[in-house]
């Protein structure tokens, strides 16, 4: 599978068939390991105005704080394919709506999850890496995407608040 470079970590796939091996999530890995973020991606869609956002996504344990957020409108899911991982889903005002644990399929834990309807969420890596497929209607556009207003939004604060929030739910 071809692939280009259109961000930081962030790689478009080529050409209308896109296949991907263990090569490729390799290859994010190292990426993701290499990125200030500690999270890289593939997307497999053909660009940001198609109506279905299809993304394999690389997120590192302990360098990947993913403030949590809402995607108001859309509907989400993510597949599991190696490592664990646990979403938190907030009510509007930050308290936790519910938890889920996720893994690949040897695991025994929850390895698809979709959400209904807009909900504040974020992913919590549990092992050094996870590679898991996010699914979301486009078109892309940043501006799609709320913050929660109630975590903090600089760095060192909000690695504290993931930090005590991990605890709280046990992803380890």
């Amino acid at each position: 599978m071809r692939m280009h470079e259109i961000g930081p970590a962030v790689f478009q796939a080529d050409g209308p068939i896109v296949g991907v091996t263990r090569e490729e999530i390799g290859f994010l890995r190292q990426q993701a390991v290499q990125s200030a973020g500690g999270r890289a991606r593939l997307c497999a869609h053909p660009g940001p105005n198609d109506a279905t956002q299809e993304m394999l996504i690389v997120l590192g344990r302990g360098t990947t704080y993913i403030h949590p957020h809402v995607h108001p409108g859309k509907v989400e899911s993510f597949h599991v394919m190696e490592g664990r991982m646990t979403v938190v889903l907030f009510e509007d005002d930050g308290k936790i709506l519910e938890v889920v644990k996720m893994g690949d399929y040897p695991s025994g834990r929850a390895f698809y999850y979709r959400q209904q309807r807009s909900i504040y969420h974020t992913i919590l890596p549990e092992t050094d890496y996870v590679a898991f497929q996010e699914v979301t209607q486009g078109p892309f556009s940043r501006e799609n995407t709320t913050l929660a207003p109630w975590c903090p939004a600089e760095k060192d604060a909000l690695k504290k608040f993931l930090d005590e929030l991990r605890k709280s739910v046990g992803a380890a």
